[in-house]
């Protein structure tokens, strides 16, 4: 009860009222805590015991919550070596905005993503996602040369 840690402290005072025989109302309107926090305590030190009750856990979730699965990731690396030309659009450089524009309209995603979500995706899957670069070209056949000369 003399613990400088405010998690532990709660859930001791938690435990130490259930103990008691407290109702969960009372227990947490003497507290200042949820109901549904006081038997979360409970059902933990019931299910677990003592020590794991008594443990700060990570709150971040169990499992990715990801618009876009892994068929579908595997789906979008596909349909990015192939070129928005054969879309219907006007370039022939992948943006992640036209990246996702193309994955709703092909049905990979069932609804319009963010171009960060498109990037998380290629992530999960190894791939880095790198501004495109133009490269200046001509047709000229002496091109190389006179590009060799001005660059020199």
């Amino acid at each position: 009860m003399r613990s400088s840690d405010v998690f532990l402290l709660r859930r001791c005072q938690i435990l130490l009222a259930s103990a008691r025989g407290e109702w969960v109302p009372r227990i947490a309107a003497t507290l200042g805590c949820n109901d549904q926090t006081v038997r979360n305590v409970i059902r933990a030190f019931e299910r677990a015991g003592i020590d794991a009750c008594l443990t700060v856990r990570s709150r971040r979730p169990h499992r990715l919550r990801t618009k876009v699965d892994a068929v579908a990731a595997e789906n979008l690396r596909a349909l990015l070596h192939r070129s928005p030309r054969t879309f219907g659009k006007a370039t022939s450089i992948w943006t992640l905005e036209l990246a996702a524009e193309v994955s709703f309209a092909e049905g990979i995603t069932p609804e319009r993503v963010s171009d960060e979500t498109i990037r998380t995706a290629l992530t999960r899957l190894g791939v880095r996602w790198k501004r495109a670069k133009k490269w200046m070209t001509s047709p000229d056949p002496a091109y190389a040369r006179k590009k060799g000369r001005a660059t020199d």
